[in-house]
């Protein structure tokens, strides 16, 4: 019985049923005739697909780019049998839309920017906190990728978005997030602010659900993928959630703590599983675990210094909803935080990229220039250590270095020292 709910939920076509509740429509150029379509739906679909040859699909080349694009209108790699090719359209921008947005919750740029805002801006202590649950849960989530190598759905699903299709699909690290950020957060703030429980719960729930039906909608996922991310991210949050609450404690207080916070998060980065090709899923890995390590070493570095010192007051705080003036100083915090993230990411990739490559007797824009592959080690070492580098300082100067200028010019939070 679970092996035929397994396939079912990993069949393509579940996937390509979603895109046309959404208003995604499969048609089929039929070359022998001019220009004349015909809509497939999915059953349809079923028997074109029965007739594909999965082995003579033409695979996605190993040097795709990885900047995100829309792919709905042509594919010339989506072909069955030379007589005809699946085409499709999107026919409710709204849902396409929304649906982008809803993806790019789980993206880099997002955790560029919500992770600073949030320190800068709400509450350190529960940013730790989070920020250490979704490394954890990303670092097994990216990790169980390049064991288990279960490829993203195949023919005949169209692809809308062509970020990370060279990686693995299972488990979807996108649920995974949508799980760990929105309840690590609702968890750690329940008990701490006054506000309506139910309305955490709700946005939580619509933030995990839009991210999950983004990446079924876009292709990216099966609905296998979308349950097995799910699943372990909560079984994840059960054990992570109490640990990872005394762990903050220790690792602000212990003298030892950058040592093993560092040495730990660099033997994660060179025993990473190793993958059968290359994907971008290592580095990824390597920006999300050094941004922690260095958002926990700049945590430290402020209490041992003195800058923190527990509250006067006992939890739960009332939330202080901002005036005019602390709006202006949000707004302030905001720009000039993002422009020191901005030129540390700049000149960190510059100066440790040259560096390392110095080190290792290679020519800088020759490594640049050159082809990703698990054979091309010295790119992949150079990668690895200017992004754990470069990302690190990111972190650290992220809890640290700005909150400290923010002072300086009298614009930063009056509770951001108090949050232990």
């Amino acid at each position: 019985m679970w092996d035929n709910v397994i396939e079912y939920l990993k069949d393509p076509l579940l996937v390509v049923k979603v895109q046309n509740f959404f208003g995604v429509i499969y048609k089929s150029n039929i070359r022998q005739c001019d220009d004349s379509t015909e809509v497939l739906h999915p059953d349809k679909l079923e028997h074109v697909s029965e007739e594909f040859d999965l082995k003579q699909h033409k695979r996605i080349p190993s040097n795709i780019s990885s900047s995100s694009q829309s792919s709905y209108d042509t594919d010339s790699s989506w072909e069955s049998s030379g007589k005809d090719e699946i085409v499709c359209t999107v026919n409710n921008r709204f849902w396409y839309y929304l649906f982008v947005v809803g993806t790019a919750l789980g993206d880099e740029i997002f955790y560029a920017t919500f992770i600073p805002f949030w320190f800068w801006n709400i509450d350190g202590a529960v940013g730790r906190r989070v920020v250490l649950v979704w490394t954890v849960v990303m670092y097994i989530g990216q990790g169980i990728k390049d064991i288990v190598r279960w490829p993203r759905p195949g023919y005949p699903v169209k692809k809308l978005q062509e970020k990370w299709a060279i990686e693995y699909g299972m488990p979807s690290t996108h649920a995974m997030v949508g799980v760990s950020i929105p309840f690590s957060v609702l968890l750690y703030t329940i008990d701490r602010y006054q506000y309506p429980e139910h309305w955490g719960v709700v946005i939580a729930v619509a933030w995990c659900t839009l991210i999950c039906v983004s990446r079924v909608y876009l292709g990216m996922h099966s609905v296998l993928d979308i349950a097995a991310g799910l699943l372990l991210s909560s079984l994840l949050l059960v054990v992570l959630i109490p640990v990872v609450d005394w762990l903050d404690g220790l690792l602000l207080t212990n003298n030892f703590a950058p040592l093993i916070v560092i040495t730990l998060s660099i033997l994660a980065i060179v025993f990473y599983p190793d993958a059968d090709k290359w994907t971008p899923t290592r580095g990824d890995t390597t920006m999300i675990v050094s941004v922690c390590a260095g958002i926990l070493t700049g945590s430290w570095t402020n209490y041992q210094l003195g800058n923190m010192v527990a509250s006067d007051q006992a939890p739960p705080y009332q939330i202080i909803w901002p005036s005019v003036e602390m709006l202006g100083c949000t707004i302030l915090r905001t720009i000039l935080g993002f422009c020191g993230v901005l030129a540390t990411r700049a000149i960190g990739k510059s100066l440790s990229y040259a560096f390392i490559s110095a080190l290792l007797g290679k020519d800088k824009n020759e490594l640049l220039n050159s082809e990703n592959s698990l054979d091309n080690k010295n790119k992949i070492t150079v990668e690895l250590c200017y992004k754990y580098f470069t990302y690190g300082m990111i972190g650290f100067n992220t809890t640290y270095v700005f909150p400290n200028v923010f002072g300086l010019l009298r614009i930063n939070r009056l509770t951001y020292y108090t949050e232990i």
